[in-house]
């Protein structure tokens, strides 16, 4: 049970390190965040979808509910993705994805209104203690600063993105991980695919590549193990457990974008993945 347990951690880990390019390669593509959003779609749903298919994956929705939850779980996702991104191109990897890691708290806030479970008073400390590593991040609020505006987005994208993992929890066990992204793609290409005609859509090549690795690493696989990780973990667990992916996203931004954090960053850095620490012993000792 221990060794099987450690195996779930890996491989969360292994979606989390993924994920966590999405910070370097969000701030590198030069387009506005929805015309981005929809080419790692488009892309990463070509490439799902062949999978599905060489895999022989059941596509099939079973009932107008499941498709309600699907429909909303891609709307909230799609949000997620554009805000995030806003915030990245607003401030810096650091800011965008420390501020985006307040969604374990929202999650274990919200996760007992959709579940059968109590709110756990430990999530509650643990949500305390990120929240005030989110003051650190931008300790004067002044709505002219881009740096105060990054942290916003990136609160917003975060209530989107535990919105959109609760809906997912709720299907996971019924329906295969990579079919469940592979429709979340689909739906989200479909829904922005009217901001090709709003915003300037020329990619350099430097943004294909980085489009490519962002539809194929990030989101194909990244995101597909992180959803797969929902059979072994709440999601409360799993989204606090993933909070280390900023460490990860800081060092791709500080080796490939040469962005070091402020003292003040490191400092809310380090309070927000406090949390993880704990909420990994926590989840070891309830298997």
């Amino acid at each position: 049970m221990k060794n099987q347990h450690l195996k779930h951690v890996l491989e969360l880990n292994i979606a989390v390190l993924l994920i966590s390019t999405s910070g370097v390669l969000g701030r590198f593509i030069s387009m506005p965040p929805p015309v981005t959003i929809w080419f790692r779609c488009v892309f990463a749903a070509v490439i799902l979808g062949g999978y599905c298919w060489h895999q022989k994956i059941d596509l099939k929705i079973y009932g107008k509910r499941d498709f309600k939850a699907i429909l909303l779980g891609s709307f909230f996702m799609g949000a997620h993705w554009i805000t995030y991104f806003y915030a990245l191109h607003l401030s810096s990897v650091a800011i965008g994805m420390l501020s985006l890691f307040t969604y374990p708290v929202i999650t274990a806030l919200l996760e007992p209104l959709f579940f059968k479970t109590k709110l756990n008073k430990m999530h509650i400390l643990l949500g305390i203690i990120a929240l005030v590593g989110i003051y650190f991040l931008a300790p004067e609020f002044n709505l002219e600063s881009n740096l105060t505006k990054g942290v916003l987005f990136g609160l917003l994208s975060s209530v989107f993105y535990a919105l959109r993992n609760i809906m997912m929890k709720q299907k996971v066990a019924q329906y295969q991980g990579s079919m469940l992204m592979f429709y979340q793609l689909v739906i989200i290409s479909l829904i922005l695919w009217p901001v090709l005609f709003v915003f300037e859509t020329q990619p350099t090549s430097n943004d294909w590549m980085a489009l490519i690795t962002l539809a194929l690493l990030t989101t194909a696989v990244g995101h597909t193990l992180f959803v797969m990780s929902f059979k072994n973990f709440s999601v409360s667990t799993a989204s606090i457990m993933s909070s280390v992916q900023p460490v990860y996203g800081v060092l791709f931004g500080l080796f490939l974008l040469n962005e070091i954090p402020s003292e003040n960053t490191l400092i809310g850095g380090f309070l927000i993945l406090t949390t993880v620490v704990i909420e990994s012993v926590q989840s070891n000792r309830r298997k």
